[in-house]
């Protein structure tokens, strides 16, 4: 099979997985990137615009199945927005860029083996400051690497108590659409760069993400092919920090 086909059915498990639990895929995409050996200077607004179709359709999904907090939202939304759009003017090392890539993508790996059945039977009341902080930090890291903060922000929220399982995706979903908007409108400042296949890549993205966000906005059990998603993940992660 021709390498690109590979990636584009890979493109497609990666919108379908992370739009099933309220994540734009952009860690995932990055990943894919790194492994198909695309330009770091190519892959960061790549990431950021599919994050776009697929975070916002994921965000529909789940907010039509009543899952949406505004109030718990708007705190982390408020911080991160500004942070991303800061993170989003800076350019680092091609070099360091991959290692810090590399680490996070170990986020996403944690996120699909130990926190997809966290069953939050009573919540806690959110820190309002607390809320801000996390999310001026995954913000800024938002905007710098390239991913929309969900992978990091879900966790966080699951931990923490603050919300549940479905709740959590819809937050997560539309985090992930303002960061990815202000980290690209950031990168805009300075000229970005896409690959010719960029209009393929959004329509298998989008589809993915359609398909991922309507299941996972039901019952549905997807554990193998988030095994299988964790290990493509690791595999990236460990190219970007050895090489």
């Amino acid at each position: 099979m021709d390498f690109i086909y590979l990636f584009y059915i890979l493109l497609f498990l990666v919108a379908f997985l992370y739009a099933s639990v309220g994540h734009g895929g952009a860690s995932g995409y990055l990943a894919l990137m790194a492994i198909f050996s695309i330009a770091p200077d190519v892959m960061k607004p790549t990431a950021l615009l599919l994050n776009l179709f697929v975070s916002l359709t994921s965000f529909i999904q789940f907010y039509r199945g009543g899952y949406f907090r505004m109030k718990l939202f708007l705190p982390f939304a408020l911080a991160s927005v500004p942070f991303a759009f800061i993170g989003g003017l800076i350019t680092i090392d091609a070099s360091i860029y991959k290692q810090i890539l590399g680490w996070l993508l170990l986020l996403p790996v944690i996120r699909f083996l130990f926190f997809n059945k966290i069953e939050v039977e009573e919540q806690k009341q959110y820190s309002l400051l607390l809320a801000i902080l996390i999310g001026a930090v995954i913000g800024f890291l938002s905007g710098l690497i390239g991913i929309g903060g969900g992978i990091i922000l879900s966790p966080v929220l699951l931990l923490l108590r603050w919300a549940n399982m479905k709740q959590t995706a819809a937050i997560s979903a539309l985090f992930i659409f303002v960061n990815s908007l202000s980290g690209l409108a950031g990168q805009l400042t300075k000229g970005i760069h896409f690959t010719t296949d960029m209009y393929l890549y959004v329509v298998i993205a989008f589809i993915g993400g359609l398909a991922g966000a309507y299941y996972g906005s039901m019952k549905v059990k997807q554990s193998a092919l988030k095994y299988l998603l964790a290990t493509v993940l690791l595999i990236a992660a460990v190219k970007l920090l050895v090489t």
